[in-house]
């Protein structure tokens, strides 16, 4: 049964309940800083949190990758996979095609693998638009795709020793803050933008509530889902220039485990699993917790094995406590 188009008294509604998320993501990250503040030595040192500012970026960047899906009310399951072949892309190219350029074959092999990243989304749109496919089976079909092209490609092995300049990237920091965060919060800020200021943006919420509804208001809906996909694999992709520069190396599977986690995670910020409602800044803000309890954890003796299945129980009750009023929404 489709769920009724947005009124402007339910939008009003909606609004508010946006804002409790922001205030609800915030208080969590209070406590969180708070509570390992008193318990773990040196947590509010600032190694510590150029630490978490540095380990952040990627698990954030794939979680933005799959809150457009979410919101459209599909799901993106390629998308540490569509990382890992960005960067095997742009290193291929910069250690192989384009070695004898110089400094260019640096920003023309990223420029290549965030080509490859928005492609990989674009096909998996085209695919659910006009096949009619449901996106989990597009997308994990997808995902095995580009899991056995990367392995065939590198025999199972991996591609490392960038030149320095990515090592600046991932590394380096700007005015005190690690470049790899400014990409990230760049990344947010622009996709806050265009989900929150655009037509583009508006059209996806509007899919998400009711695809019907959105057809019959002249919407093309085809079009628009191409236009998420592509958008996710953009952000992967950028995801995964992240995660070169930040180990000088690339190999297919690198951040598999963060694929469910960012599922979860777009969930803990509000999404909507059935599609329609999620915003950007409650997504940054339940991660930027996600990583105080990692990284406080980790100051206390436990392994990031524990920390992982923490994250997963936390996550599991505050989607059972949310349940009941995501259904009413």
């Amino acid at each position: 049964m489709n769920k009724p188009l947005n009124t402007p008294s339910s939008a009003g509604v909606r609004l508010g309940g946006d804002t409790i998320e922001v205030m609800a993501m915030t208080a969590l990250l209070i406590f969180s800083i708070v509570f390992f503040s008193l318990l773990a030595p040196g947590f509010l040192s600032a190694t510590n949190f150029s630490s978490m500012s540095m380990q952040l970026p990627e698990l954030g960047l794939l979680s933005l990758a799959m809150l457009v899906p979410i919101i459209s009310g599909g799901l993106n399951l390629s998308v540490t996979f569509t990382a890992n072949i960005a960067g095997l892309t742009t290193a291929w190219l910069v250690q192989g095609l384009l070695a004898g350029m110089g400094i260019l074959s640096v920003p023309m092999a990223i420029m290549a693998g965030l080509v490859v990243g928005a492609a990989a989304g674009f096909l998996i749109g085209v695919i659910v638009a006009y096949v009619g496919a449901h996106p989990i089976l597009v997308s994990l079909g997808a995902m095995i795709f580009l899991q056995g092209v990367g392995e065939f490609l590198t025999r199972g092995g991996g591609i490392s020793g960038m030149p320095e300049v990515f090592q600046t990237i991932g590394s380096g920091n700007f005015l005190g803050v690690p470049i790899p965060m400014l990409i990230f919060l760049g990344a947010a800020a622009g996709l806050m933008y265009v989900m929150h200021f655009t037509r583009t943006g508006f059209s996806i919420y509007m899919l998400g509530s009711n695809p019907r509804a959105t057809e019959y208001s002249g919407i093309n809906v085809k079009r628009v889902l191409i236009t998420v996909y592509t958008i996710s694999g953009l952000l992967a992709g950028l995801a995964g220039m992240v995660m070169l520069a930040r180990f000088n190396s690339v190999r297919v599977g690198h951040g598999e485990s963060y694929l469910l986690i960012t599922v979860l995670a777009c969930f803990l910020a509000g999404a909507n699993p059935f599609g329609g409602f999620g915003r950007v800044l409650p997504l940054v803000l339940g991660l930027m917790s996600l990583q105080v309890i990692a990284s406080g954890m980790n100051l206390m003796g436990a392994s990031q094995h524990l920390a992982t299945a923490v994250w997963g129980a936390f996550l599991i009750i505050v989607m059972a406590l949310r349940m009941p009023f995501i259904k009413q929404s």
